[in-house]
């Protein structure tokens, strides 16, 4: 329980003046959330471009993802409004495709937001009049809430009917002088007209004695209910025949016009019935689908945005609120498109939300459609997710995201938007593609804004767990994720010209997926998770040391692992690296060379600011490498393809239950795809 003097108003003062309690707007508070504390943020590189990361969206179980140039947009539109700019005048909406993860960002700021100011030193507070009965104007009403949850400063800062008088009033609770003429210049906001009309009956009760007036007067913490729709709130566009005003601002209530005889009191319009009063005292209103509303609707956001007032029959209502919205693409090209609702797009900052891009990323949003509880079959027994079914889907959609370009291959594009090295192609080939896609007038047509969106991957996974297939083996089989994919881009993809490349894009993703099976099987083959790995940079660390001075007489290349530092020898094996460099479709020394050139120039600018890096990225030397160990290490089968195919014979059963065992005790395989997947690995389907 409080005691009575925590709930009164000298002592919010006061709690102001010792720094215990604040008196800010939401601008302010969401800085302050997002930018306080020594980790807050810190640079990084995205599509070769540097840029700031906030920790705050980073945190928790399913925070954001990617999504890295809009939080900053939003970081700066709030940090702009916080020191009064002119964002504090507009409204922040994100305009995209469904499903990209607009809805998704907004209910986690609001999420994050209700936390912050859950906090002690956060919390916000408000105000209400006790024993308004006694005034004999308002009926059986006795208490009365602030109905915009104003802040009991502002109260403070309105108590006397002069200026001076309320400068002196904060000066005598502990506000030095010139803070209060500060606070009063800068911060200085009048009172809803209710409040402003019950103080003043209140002051006309009490003859004006302000001691008594304060009896009436009870401070409260702000409620922090998310189903309430207090501190954050939504609203979502409606039906346009039965959506009105009111949703928003509020009506004349009925049951209150039975207790108050003055007509003339804006108490008896109840704010509350609407949206935005109940995020009025420093909250976030989400507007979903703005542009779907009616147009009287929207001219409403329009007042609200620019003056950050509720109007209703002459009597205004400040708030303090931050407004964030959202939009698809043909809803706000269609209302951009009627010129005379300009002056509301004028009113708005305008973000474009794209799609994710990278494929590393995009494999945590691929474990969000996944679900985090682990799947059963319709008889509940366990279902188990073939490892590889991450990896296949997330390229299969974010390849449909990645444009065409004469300079670059889709396959260079991905490596590129990852952070990885695409062969010789350099990150700027990246930059000058998003830099003349961004000039294109039409939005969808820029860098990541049109694709295969996070819905439409969740429902290709739900027709993969809801066939029978599935059900039987008691597995997701990776393999299986593309028939769900194409089937989706045939049902929802109604653009021929998208669909055709979709389906390409579909191709693309499945030879990227024969390259990890045959990675996966010569690993099991093996016996070792990170076979292929070790082979990779077997060739890598022999064609640095050909060009290295100190190579002993018997071949051997002793040098320091970039990544422990300890000291390691390798000998040089010319026969392994032609068939390599063959395998890569190199004929002349030249080309060799050339290849070889690159391979160290990437060795040697990785072993500084990457030491891990493995060049397990460079598909066509895993490609290459993988071909030359698979056909030169199974002895007497001429290949592992033929040997695990033909199992007449002993030894080759053998090795097929070896590898079977393998994958399932050390590459996390369940029986039937690590089956699936030899039956797959031994046919020629998908090659590139």
């Amino acid at each position: 329980m409080k005691k009575k003097e925590d709930q009164s108003l000298d002592f919010h003062v006061r709690e102001f003046a010792q720094g215990s309690r604040r008196f800010e707007n939401v601008y302010e508070s969401i800085s302050r959330m997002i930018l306080t504390g020594p980790d807050a943020f810190r640079k990084t590189k995205v599509n070769g471009r540097t840029t700031y990361d906030f920790s705050i969206f980073r945190n928790g179980h399913k925070h954001l993802v990617g999504l890295y140039d809009e939080i900053n947009s939003f970081v700066s539109f709030v940090k702009d409004a916080a020191e009064n700019g002119s964002s504090s005048e507009m409204a922040f909406v994100l305009v995209g495709e469904p499903g990209n993860g607009k809805t998704y960002f907004v209910e986690y700021l609001c999420r994050i937001y209700r936390e912050f100011l859950s906090k002690e030193e956060n919390r916000r507070y408000t105000f209400k009049f006790m024993g308004m009965d006694k005034l004999g104007t308002y009926g059986k009403i006795s208490d009365i809430e602030s109905q915009t949850y104003e802040d009991p400063t502002v109260l403070a800062m309105n108590l006397y009917e002069s200026r001076e008088e309320n400068i002196k009033y904060c000066v005598s609770l502990g506000l030095k002088e010139k803070t209060a003429y500060e606070l009063f210049d800068r911060k200085y906001r009048s009172l809803g007209a209710c409040s402003d009309y019950i103080l003043s009956d209140i002051r006309e009760y009490t003859g004006g004695n302000i001691e008594e007036m304060k009896k009436f007067i009870k401070i409260i913490p702000v409620p922090m209910s998310e189903t309430l729709g207090t501190v954050t709130g939504k609203y979502s566009a409606r039906d346009k025949i039965t959506s009105s005003a009111k949703d928003l601002l509020g009506e004349e209530s009925v049951q209150r016009l039975l207790h108050i005889s003055d007509t003339s009191n804006p108490y008896r319009i109840d704010l509350r019935v609407g949206a935005l009063a109940r995020v009025g005292g420093g909250g976030i209103h989400f507007s979903d689908e703005m542009f779907k509303n009616k147009k009287d609707l929207v001219q409403v956001y329009l007042g609200v945005i620019q003056n950050r007032n509720i109007e209703i029959d002459g009597y205004k209502w400040p708030i303090d609120t931050l407004i964030v919205a959202t939009s698809n693409n043909e809803e706000f090209n269609r209302f951009v498109s009627e010129k005379e609702e300009a002056p509301i797009v004028d009113r708005c900052r305008i973000c474009y939300i794209g799609h994710n891009t990278n494929y590393k990323l995009q494999e945590e949003l691929t474990s969000y459609a996944l679900g985090s509880l682990t799947k059963t079959t319709m008889s509940g027994e366990s279902l188990h997710i073939d490892p590889n079914l991450n990896f296949a889907a997330s390229n299969s959609v974010v390849l449909s995201r990645l444009p065409r370009s004469e300079k670059l291959t889709p396959l260079e594009v991905r490596k590129l938007a990852a952070g990885e090295v695409a062969g010789d192609k350099s990150v700027k080939a990246l930059i000058e593609l998003i830099d003349d896609l961004q000039k294109e007038t039409d939005i969808t047509k820029r860098f990541g804004q049109r694709g295969i969106g996070h819905r439409n991957l969740g429902r290709a996974i739900q027709l993969v767990i809801e066939n029978s297939e599935t059900q039987e083996g008691r597995c997701m089989f990776a393999g299986n994720i593309f028939r769900g994919v194409e089937q989706i881009i045939l049902d929802y993809v109604k653009d021929p010209n998208f669909r055709a490349k979709y389906l390409e894009d579909l191709k693309t993703a499945k030879s990227l997926y024969r390259e990890k099976v045959r990675t996966d099987m010569f690993n099991a083959y093996m016996d070792e998770p990170h076979a292929i790995r070790k082979e990779v940079m077997n060739y890598v660390n022999m064609v640095v040391a050909i060009d290295s001075q100190e190579v002993g007489p018997d071949n051997m290349w002793r040098y320091a692992d970039p990544a422990t530092g300890e000291a390691k020898a390798i000998k040089i094996d010319d026969t392994y690296i032609k068939s390599v460099e063959e395998r890569l479709g190199l004929k002349n020394n030249e080309q060799k060379e050339s290849f070889r050139t690159t391979i160290r120039r990437i060795y040697g600018r990785k072993a500084h600011t990457d030491p891990n890096y493995d060049f397990m990225d460079n598909n066509e030397l895993v490609k290459a490498v993988t071909d030359v160990r698979l056909q030169s290490d199974v002895a007497g089968a001429g290949s592992l393809v033929g040997a695990l195919a033909n199992r007449t014979n002993e030894e080759n059963e053998k090795l097929y239950s070896r590898i079977i065992k393998t994958m399932m005790e050390k590459l996390s395989y369940c029986k039937t795809c690590a089956q699936k997947t030899i039956d797959y690995f031994c046919t020629r389907q998908d090659e590139s």
